[in-house]
């Protein structure tokens, strides 16, 4: 990572528009049917084998919503097979919990199917294509389920794509352009074929994202580096594009040094959770 991820701040600002857009003025179901004084016990459930992560927003979303306490039960970022279980329990005034309820478990269950399909993967697994407004939060499950990060996001890290090179006039003069513009911070290019390869190696960029490239090309890449890097030291290969569970062992053997899966957020399914609330 380029800089630690404060979440705090981040999750106090995702759960106040999400129960602004959900809640607005008032729950006017519970209003009309549950008394104003009424106590309640909840319970979150995890009822499909995998990976808890987002408790703190589930927390808040509690919390801000009017209940009274919220007590997490599992340690994150652990994989949890024997279910149903009980992740959390929280009590307080019953309309408070039922107005938290639904930001709560959105939140709790797609962090939380972020960091299990990201156990699912491997480790040295990294993606920057976030939900807009989550992406502080969707990082942190990625670690949470066994990958790491090291672009946070455009401001912190060079990755000359495809557009920057054809705007620049090529790949050599992308990476020269680059080095005078942020002179010390390394650069990283995108190749999408071989010849890309050997002109970025040749122009000393210290990473290449290798984009959609089969095994055999990633395996070709990998020794097209090795070979030409002299006497510079051989850049970071990175593998990006088209990464499924089905071809990742395959994509590793060719000895690339991390996979990038844009899919650990972007397509993640939520983890399955509910609620349970029962009178105190």
């Amino acid at each position: 990572m380029k800089r630690p991820i404060e979440l705090s701040r981040e999750i106090r600002e995702v759960v106040a528009a999400a129960l602004e857009e959900d809640v607005g003025p008032g729950d006017i179901t519970s209003a009309a049917l549950v008394p104003e004084d009424a106590r309640a016990r909840a319970s979150i459930l995890q009822k499909q084998p995998g990976v808890i992560f987002g408790l703190e927003a589930a927390r808040e979303a509690l919390l801000e919503s009017g209940a009274g306490g919220f007590d997490p039960l599992v340690v994150e970022g652990q994989w949890r097979e024997e279910v149903p279980a009980v992740v959390a329990r929280a009590a307080g005034p019953a309309r408070g919990l039922l107005a938290g309820e639904r930001v709560a478990l959105n939140l709790l269950g797609h962090l939380s199917g972020v960091a299990t399909l990201t156990a699912r993967f491997a480790r040295d697994l990294d993606t920057r294509k976030t939900t807009p407004g989550l992406r502080s939060l969707e990082k942190a499950a990625v670690v949470a389920g066994g990958g790491h990060n090291h672009r946070f996001g455009l401001h912190d890290a060079i990755l000359i794509k495809e557009n920057h090179v054809a705007l620049a006039g090529g790949v050599t003069e992308a990476i020269e352009r680059a080095r005078r513009g942020q002179p010390g911070m390394e650069v990283e290019i995108e190749c999408g074929d071989l010849d890309e390869v050997r002109e970025a190696v040749a122009a000393a960029a210290e990473a290449l994202l290798l984009d959609n490239m089969d095994p055999s090309d990633l395996a070709e890449a990998v020794a097209i580096a090795g070979e030409l890097a002299a006497p510079h030291r051989r850049p970071r290969l990175e593998a990006s594009g088209g990464i499924t569970l089905g071809n990742i062992r395959a994509i590793a053997a060719t000895g690339v040094d991390d996979v990038s899966v844009g899919a650990l957020t972007h397509s993640a399914p939520a983890l399955d959770l509910s609620m349970e609330i029962d009178l105190a």
